[in-house]
């Protein structure tokens, strides 16, 4: 059985997210895992050491009280959507979250991380949440971001963003699979700078790999990457971004777009970050 890690705070964005991992779930045959992770407070004032150890028991019990009146709110959201047959466990770390993340990763196999992002609001931020990016960048498994204003919508349409390099076909036969379990169509976009004229455009060879499949390959001429993305997802009503994520950073640049963009755009759909 796969297992989808789901992290959480509780809060709406993350709830509004969970009905993605339920989903998910019941398409793909899988489990879920969630986790939330707590710090405790840091202690600077003096003669704290008395009472350190009264103060960590009590923070670490109001996180068990917490966390116990949130997960039959899981449950909850799960019976609503008919999904209550899929099997949940929950756990509760001390730590910090992106090391957390990491580590169940790799110890339970993890083949999805399923988690909600926070909107922009400053000029400077991206449309995902500083958490969200750093998971996408640092987490070696298939990571599926949900906006917080994402509402659920069947799997139809999923653009994926490349650059029909040798090196994405890994990812495409993901996206592929994925494709599959949804019965959706899939557009891949190559957006360039300037014509495509070395040797290494790969293009041909692509077309030779997707004959036969419910695949459209786009190229794109314009020096505006993010707003080519932005059209392309409303103009041909995309349901799901997935990328490729080459290096650290990869989504902090692709997604830094103008105030401008910012108000004429709202992304509302998921993105899939795989790995290379």
């Amino acid at each position: 059985m796969k297992k989808i890690l789901f992290p959480t705070d509780f809060s709406d964005v993350s709830n509004n997210a969970f009905i993605y991992a339920l989903k998910l779930a019941d398409s793909i045959n899988a489990e879920i895992i969630t986790m939330h992770v707590y710090q405790l407070p840091q202690a600077n004032y003096i003669n704290v050491s008395e009472y350190l150890h009264e103060i960590y028991d009590v923070t670490e019990l109001s996180n068990f009280e917490n966390y116990k009146d949130e997960v039959p709110l899981l449950r909850s959201i799960a019976e609503e959507n008919n999904l209550d047959h899929i099997k949940i466990s929950h756990v509760l770390i001390l730590g910090y979250l992106v090391p957390e993340i990491q580590k169940i990763t790799k110890e339970e196999n993890i083949d999805f991380v399923v988690m909600g992002t926070k909107g922009a609001t400053g000029l400077k931020e991206t449309f995902l949440g500083t958490v969200a990016t750093k998971v996408m960048n640092d987490v070696k498994a298939v990571v599926l971001a949900i906006p917080e204003h994402c509402q659920y919508q069947p799997i139809k349409k999923i653009l994926f963003v490349t650059q029909f390099r040798p090196e994405d076909l890994e990812a495409l036969k993901k996206v592929m699979a994925l494709a599959k379990v949804f019965q959706a169509h899939i557009d891949c976009l190559r957006v360039l700078a300037s014509p495509q004229t070395d040797k290494n455009d790969y293009m041909e060879e692509w077309k030779l790999i997707v004959k036969n499949h419910d695949i459209l390959l786009h190229s794109i001429i314009s020096n505006d990457v993010e707003g080519i993305i932005l059209d392309f997802i409303d103009l041909h009503k995309i349901d799901m971004i997935a990328m490729h994520v080459y290096h650290r950073n990869f989504f902090e640049k692709l997604f830094k777009i103008s105030l401008s963009k910012k108000l004429a755009f709202h992304v509302n759909v998921p993105i899939l970050a795989i790995h290379e």
